[in-house]
């Protein structure tokens, strides 16, 4: 049997370690994920009470609602950015693909006048082949993932500025697109569509993280990319498609906001790159890759909304949350770096 099948099945590579010290370092690995899951969710439950301490309209029904709805767009594209900061890499193109697939939605429902099934798919598909390129500029022309994506995300924001023809395209002539997001599909609750439509993905990212072949290169590659490709893994084709996927996410998150605002902004998504990096770093993904999860990713953006939510609605001015949070951010990379430390002199 090749090399490459054995992996593929999932038999231990020649470069393994023994099956009693990996299943030995596999327990300690998921015992010390759990566990910072565990603290970032207690962080959470702790930042809730606080806010809602210092004022008790943090914890009305509205406030919980809108909190989750602004979780949704940074959710979505954290969760993409979680397989490729797992394979070591970065994507610095979310925010700006992000509002070029939101006008790509706004081209083809407004001026083409197509199917508001149409006008979804081609968002998704928009964000796909943003994240396609990705792929193929990083795997195959060996640029490094932070130069691509930068050279991306000036792309993708000139491309949307050009198409729009630097203005907002409204939805007024297709009523029904806003229900995608601010809809209430199940009666009596007051949770819109967009927030189940952001679990449901969360829960497709983890099964596809935890149970499929791509997740388990996604790891691999993370791990010990030249261990993984010596084991006959194409390193190259997989990362490709990890972009890809993660360009995915970036195209739905582009069709939800556009939903939400009823409107393609060109520049709206400028800055989220940022946040969604910070919600994964903050929910226990590692950037130096190898480590990270789906679970810990939405936590880490609960985190990054209920920090935003409670800062705003206890009147700190805008300019220190935005060194609140920059500072929640650096304490998250300098704990990464530490665990990193611990684990390699341990």
């Amino acid at each position: 049997m090749s090399t490459t099948t054995s992996v593929e099945n999932g038999s231990r590579s020649p470069l393994a370690k023994p099956p009693q010290n990996r299943k030995e370092s596999d327990l300690m690995v998921r015992a010390r994920a759990s566990m910072q899951q565990l603290m970032a969710f207690g962080s959470l439950i702790v930042l809730v009470i606080l806010f809602g301490i210092l004022n008790p309209l943090f914890l009305t029904p509205s406030n919980l609602s809108d909190i989750l709805l602004s979780t949704v767009v940074i959710g979505l594209l954290a969760l993409g950015a979680t397989f490729v900061i797992i394979t070591g890499g970065i994507d610095l193109s979310v925010g700006t693909g992000m509002s070029l697939t939101s006008v790509i939605v706004g081209v083809t429902l407004t001026y083409m006048g197509l199917p508001l099934a149409f006008g979804v798919l081609a968002g998704i598909l928009a964000g796909a082949l943003i994240g396609l390129i990705n792929g193929v500029l990083i795997s195959y022309l060996r640029i490094p993932p932070f130069i691509a994506t930068l050279a991306m995300m000036m792309v993708a924001q000139g491309l949307a500025l050009v198409i729009s023809g630097t203005k907002p395209i409204y939805f007024n002539d297709t009523p029904g697109f806003s229900q995608l997001a601010l809809g209430k599909s199940i009666p009596g609750l007051i949770i819109p569509n967009a927030v189940f439509i952001f679990f449901i993905a969360a829960v497709i990212a983890g099964v596809v993280l935890s149970k499929t072949l791509i997740g388990r290169y996604t790891y691999s590659i993370g791990s010990n990319e030249q261990a993984t490709a010596l084991s006959g893994i194409n390193v190259r084709r997989w990362k490709m498609w990890i972009y890809t996927l993660a360009g995915t996410f970036t195209g739905l998150a582009g069709v939800v906001i556009a939903s939400r605002l009823n409107s393609a902004q060109p520049g709206q998504g400028a800055g989220y790159e940022l946040q969604a990096i910070a919600a994964v770093v903050i929910g226990g993904t590692s950037l130096q890759g190898g480590k990270g999860s789906i679970v810990g990713t939405v936590i880490g953006a609960l985190i990054m909304s209920v920090l935003t939510s409670g800062l705003r609605i206890i009147n700190v001015p805008q300019e220190w949350q935005s060194v609140a949070i920059g500072s929640v951010i650096l304490l998250a990379v300098y704990l990464d770096m530490l665990r990193r430390k611990d684990k390699s002199t341990g």
